[in-house]
């Protein structure tokens, strides 16, 4: 399989890249984005584009990961909309693949303005000619070195980790990993799900090596 990823130098896109790095059946990863991720690989290859609403046509992938994504915080409505919604539909029809696995997030189905928003970009995507999934993670735990560009969220995973397993036998319905949702994204891009919309619980079990 052959898989295009956005969002490669973010938290959620690096746990992405690893697990498509570490899959024997994945035999091509073509990274996407406005910077080098700064991973070097024989399966790797980079595309550097500074405006991606200029992205070019690209065909001859089967599958796109797309874990871009920004805080809400700070913005209004029409400017979130545009790097949310705009730009993902943007892309999205750029590309010729046969699943889309977009990372939307837990309360997506909500009232708030972020939530309306990425609510409209899942059913958008939806609606598109491939089989589109949107993931929808509540707490994501870093794993394998990888790390926020946030500090103050590099603090507070530094403090959760000792608990995070804990955490995860005790509510799997609310918190999953890099390596989870990494896993579970490569999975539902290679073989479906049974849902277009899943959530954290769905994630984790689509992540999970042993179940489906």
């Amino acid at each position: 399989m052959r898989v295009i990823l956005f969002g490669a130098t973010g938290m959620v896109g690096r746990g992405a890249l690893r697990e498509c790095l570490l899959d024997a059946e994945v035999t091509r990863v073509l990274a996407v984005g406005r910077a080098s991720c700064g991973v070097r690989h024989e399966k790797l290859d980079e595309l550097i584009v500074p405006d991606l609403f200029a992205l070019e046509p690209i065909d001859g992938y089967d599958a796109c990961l797309f874990c871009l994504g920004v805080s809400s915080v700070g913005m209004s409505e029409a400017a979130y909309r545009r790097v949310t919604y705009d730009l993902t539909l943007s892309v999205a029809e750029k590309l010729s693949v046969r699943r889309f696995c977009y990372v939307s997030g837990a309360g997506a189905d909500g009232r708030a303005m972020w939530a309306r928003v990425k609510s409209a970009t899942e059913q958008a995507l939806i609606a598109m000619e491939f089989d589109a999934y949107s993931f929808r993670p509540g707490y994501i735990q870093p794993m394998h070195g990888i790390r926020s560009r946030t500090a103050w969220y590099r603090l507070a995973y530094v403090a959760a980790a000792p608990v995070y397993p804990i955490v995860r036998r005790l509510i799997p319905n609310r918190a999953t990993s890099t390596e989870t949702l990494g896993r579970a994204m490569l999975r539902v891009a290679k073989d479906g799900y049974r849902r277009p919309i899943l959530e954290t619980g769905d994630i984790n079990l689509a992540g999970d090596r042993t179940s489906f």
